[in-house]
């Protein structure tokens, strides 16, 4: 096989391909739980949260392909199997309960959250340690994306106190501030 000449050493790309391969565990993490709770959900938010999933999952599947093609054009492989991702992911699995849609929404929001701070990390040692700003600008657009989901996701359990029935606390209605 032709050595790969794109101005990056075998260890920066390498420790880029680590870095892309721990995004992708976490990715098919969160796709995962993503799709669960989208078939899973009940309730009176049932609809816009299934639909919003169904948002979600697709853009996830889109950027999942997108992380493993990366890998491919650094000249690494990328992690293919459910143990794999769980030996490298910093997401854990959800298992074994149904929570509340609002709790669905809860830990969708964290897992973006940890997700976006992997990102955050990955992206300045694509950068500033392997010298790879091919890899920080593509981690930028992912992380953007899941800015975005996460947005979403709290825009729809802020501004109110829910039970965990999903119906609203009486005078807990919470107003942003400068309204």
């Amino acid at each position: 096989m032709r050595k790969l000449n794109i101005g990056l050493t075998d260890e920066q790309r390498q420790g880029v391909i680590d870095l892309l391969n721990k995004d992708l565990a976490d990715a098919y993490l969160l796709l995962v739980k993503t799709k669960k709770f989208h078939w899973d959900v009940v309730g009176p938010q049932f609809r816009s949260l299934h639909q919003l999933w169904e948002e979600h999952y697709q853009v996830l599947t889109e950027n999942i392909d997108s992380v493993a093609e990366r890998v491919r054009a650094l000249g690494g492989y990328p992690i293919g199997t459910m143990e794999g991702f769980l030996k490298v992911a910093s997401l854990k699995e959800e298992g074994g309960t149904v929570p509340t849609a609002t709790g669905m929404v809860s830990r969708l929001v964290e897992d973006h959250e940890q997700v976006i701070r992997n990102l955050r990390e990955h992206i300045d040692q694509s950068s500033e340690k392997f010298h790879d700003e091919g890899t920080a600008d593509f981690l930028t657009g992912l992380m953007e994306g899941h800015e975005q989901m996460a947005w979403m996701l709290r825009s729809f359990i802020e501004g109110q106190d829910l039970q965990p029935d999903g119906s609203q606390a009486l005078g807990q209605t919470k107003t942003p501030v400068g309204v």
